[in-house]
C-alpha cells in the first residue's frame, strides 16, 4: 500500500523498476493493470472492477446495438429497425464514454510512471481521497448535466443524422418492413428527381428571400422608429415607446391568427372593407395566390419582429454620448453624416450578435408560415406549398406524408446552413473581437 512507501527512497531506485511504456501497454490490455504496475493498488483495483462491471452489465446490449445499427434487422415483422437504430446509437454513446475513460486511464498510468521515476511519492489513502475530491468536485457537479445533455441533445441529433441515410418512410415502416441504409440516396434525390428537385429549389429560394427580406425589414423599421423616438425634439417618449412595443406584448400566434382572418379572401376585413370599396371586384387573392401570400407574410413578420429590434436599438441609442453629436455639429456635420458615422456604427457594434440571431431565427420561423396559411397555397408539380420554407416542409414530410428519411436529410441541410452562417458571421462581428476602432 501507499503507506508502506519509503519517502526517503531515491528516484534512482524507481527508475530501474518502472517503465512508462510498460505501464501504458498494461493499461491498454486491461484498465488498472498499469496502475498496479505503478504500485497504485487502490486505484488499479478500482479501475479493474469498473471495467469488468461495465463489460458484464452492457455486453449483451452493446452486441445487440452494434449488430442492429449495422444491419437494421434481418427478419421483417420480427426485427424493428428503428428500435435497433436507437439501441445502436445508445451503444455507440456508451462506447464513446467508456473509451474516453479508457484513454484517460492509459494516460494516467504512463504519466504516473514518469512522475514516480522523477521522485514523486504517492500520498496515503486519506490524502489521496482528499486530493481526488478537490480535483474531481467540479466534474462530479457537472456530470449529471453532461449526461442529460448527451441523451437530450446529442442522441436526438445523431438519430436524425442516421435517419437521413435510410429509406424510412410510409412504405418502409417497421415492424412490417425493414428500414435499410441507402447512403446519400436522399440527398441525391433532392438534386436529380424532378419532383424533389423542383420542390427543393422553390422552397430553398423562398426560404432565403423570406429570411433576408423579412428580417431586414423588421430591423430597418425598428431602427428608424428608434432614431425618431430618441430625437430630443420628440415629446412623450415613454408613451410613444409603450405604444410601439405593444405588438410584442401580444402572443405571436394570436396575432398571426387574427391576421389570417383579416386577410381571408372571402370575408376578411382587408378585402371586404378596404380593397373592394377602393378598386372593386372580388378583392385580392391573399391566401390563394403565392405572390400575395408571400407579401402578407413579410408584412406580418415585420409587424411582429420590429418591437424587439426597436427596444434593443432604443437602449443602445441612449448610451451614446451627446458630446459626440455636439462635436460633429461643431465640425459642420449634417444629420445624415452624424447618423452614418456615429449612430449606425455604434448601434451595429452593440447589437450585431442579436441581429444575426434574428436572421437565423426567421430562417426556421415555423409558426408564422404554418399558422397563417399552413404553407399554402398548393403548387402544381411540388409536394410543398407555395409559401413553405424548409422547416415547414420538413414538418409536412414528417407528420403528413411520413417521409421521415427525407425530412431528416433536409433537416441536416438546414442545420449545416444555419451553423455555417452563424459561425461565419460571428467570427466577422466586431462585438466578438477585442477592442478596436469602430
Amino acid at each position: 500500500m501507499a503507506s508502506g512507501i519509503n519517502i526517503n527512497r531515491q528516484p534512482s531506485d524507481f527508475q530501474r523498476k518502472l517503465n512508462p511504456n510498460v505501464a501504458m501497454v498494461l493499461s491498454i490490455l486491461l484498465a488498472g493493470l498499469g496502475q498496479l504496475y505503478n504500485r497504485r493498488y487502490v486505484k488499479g483495483i478500482s479501475f479493474i472492477i469498473l471495467e469488468i462491471a461495465f463489460i458484464l452489465a452492457t455486453f449483451d446490449f452493446l452486441w445487440l446495438g452494434l449488430w442492429g445499427i449495422i444491419t437494421l434487422g434481418t427478419i421483417p415483422g420480427v426485427d424493428h429497425s428503428i428500435y435497433l437504430l436507437v439501441y445502436g446509437i445508445v451503444a455507440l454513446l456508451l462506447l464513446a464514454i467508456a473509451g474516453t475513460f479508457y484513454v484517460l486511464n492509459v494516460i494516467d498510468a504512463r504519466k504516473q510512471a514518469i512522475q514516480i521515476n522523477n521522485g514523486w511519492v504517492s500520498p496515503g489513502i486519506k490524502q489521496s481521497l482528499k486530493n481526488l475530491y478537490d480535483k474531481a468536485f467540479p466534474y462530479i457537479m457537472t456530470l449529471p448535466g453532461v449526461i442529460l445533455l448527451i441523451f437530450t441533445v446529442v442522441f436526438p441529433l445523431l438519430f436524425a443524422i442516421a435517419l437521413a441515410f435510410t429509406n424510412y418512410d410510409l412504405y418502409n415502416s417497421p415492424p412490417r418492413n425493414l428500414v435499410e441504409w441507402i447512403g446519400f440516396g436522399n440527398f441525391t434525390d433532392l438534386v436529380t428527381v424532378d419532383l424533389w428537385k423542383n420542390t427543393f429549389t422553390s422552397v430553398f429560394v423562398w426560404t432565403i428571400i423570406w429570411t433576408l427580406v423579412a428580417t431586414s425589414f423588421q430591423i430597418v423599421v425598428g431602427l428608424i422608429l428608434a432614431v425618431l423616438v430618441n430625437d430630443k425634439r420628440v415629446q412623450f417618449k415613454k408613451t410613444i415607446r409603450t405604444i410601439l412595443i405593444l405588438p410584442w406584448a401580444v402572443p405571436g400566434f394570436v396575432s398571426i391568427l387574427i391576421f389570417a382572418a383579416m386577410f381571408n379572401d372571402e370575408f376578411g376585413a382587408i378585402n371586404k372593407d378596404i380593397i373592394i370599396p377602393l378598386i372593386g371586384g372580388d378583392g385580392l387573392p391573399w391566401l390563394t395566390d403565392p405572390f400575395y401570400t408571400k407579401i402578407v407574410l413579410i408584412m406580418i413578420q415585420t409587424w411582429l419582429g420590429y418591437p424587439f429590434v426597436f427596444a434593443l436599438f432604443s437602449g443602445v441609442l441612449q448610451s451614446i454620448s451627446s458630446e459626440w453629436y455636439e462635436a460633429a455639429e461643431v465640425d459642420g456635420a449634417t444629420r445624415w453624416q452624424k447618423f452614418r458615422n456615429i449612430t449606425l456604427p455604434h448601434v451595429l457594434f452593440a447589437t450585431a450578435p442579436l441581429l444575426i440571431i434574428q436572421y437565423t431565427t426567421n430562417f426556421n420561423n415555423f409558426n408564422i408560415i404554418y399558422l397563417f396559411n399552413e404553407g399554402g397555397p398548393a403548387v402544381q408539380g411540388q409536394n410543398a406549398g407555395g409559401t413553405d420554407i424548409l422547416i415547414s416542409w420538413v414538418y409536412k414530410l414528417t407528420f403528413e406524408t411520413n417521409n421521415y428519411s427525407m425530412a431528416a436529410a433536409i433537416s441536416l441541410i438546414i442545420g449545416l446552413m444555419v451553423s455555417i452562417f452563424a459561425i461565419f458571421q460571428f467570427r466577422r462581428t466586431s462585438s466578438f473581437k477585442e477592442e478596436g476602432n469602430i
